[in-house]
């Protein structure tokens, strides 16, 4: 495989990414990779309805990771917001993840928040019981905050929980 390369996703690409981001982190098939949430929430991660909403916003950009044969590899979701952009939704095929995909998509990301944006921080909301993902990120340079936000029991759109502590943490980091 040649280098992949990097876009903006367009409307053709909105089943691409909803399959893409349900099995990176959703059910049995997303168990292939490490950054499963199957133990923590079943049901949907995201859908069509969504994906076009991110589309449709200009204060947000999905960009993807896609190979020569444009299959798309990975993909991210940015929003711009008041002096910072937050990093959503990262998700790669499990079958590449350990493989340095995530890494290359999250230093793209970053750069395309400083040309495009003229951001300089980057924010996340991680679910506070994944560890290994926490640890990940703070490798890349990403700091708790200190700040915490609920997890949004009720609304079917990020999932059913399959327990009652969920929460997120806040990480952080001053781009270069």
């Amino acid at each position: 495989m040649s280098e992949p390369a990097y876009r903006r996703a367009a409307a053709a690409d909105v089943g691409a990414v909803v399959l893409l981001v349900e099995s990176a982190f959703r059910g049995e098939a997303s168990r292939a990779g490490w950054t499963t949430e199957a133990d923590l929430l079943e049901g949907r991660r995201t859908g069509h309805d969504e994906i076009e909403g991110i589309l449709a916003n200009p204060d947000q950009c999905l960009l993807l990771c896609v190979a020569d044969d444009d299959s798309l590899l990975a993909s991210v979701v940015l929003t711009r917001e008041a002096g910072h952009a937050w990093l959503g939704m990262l998700a790669v095929r499990p079958g590449l993840q350990h493989g340095g995909v995530g890494r290359e998509l999250l230093a793209t990301a970053e750069a395309w928040v400083r040309q495009h944006w003229g951001l300089d921080r980057m924010r996340m909301k991680v679910i506070v019981q994944r560890g290994e993902l926490i640890a990940w990120y703070e490798r890349r340079g990403y700091r708790r905050t200190g700040e915490t936000a609920p997890f949004p029991y009720g609304d079917p759109r990020f999932g059913q929980p399959r327990r009652d502590d969920l929460s997120f943490v806040i990480l952080e980091k001053t781009l270069a």
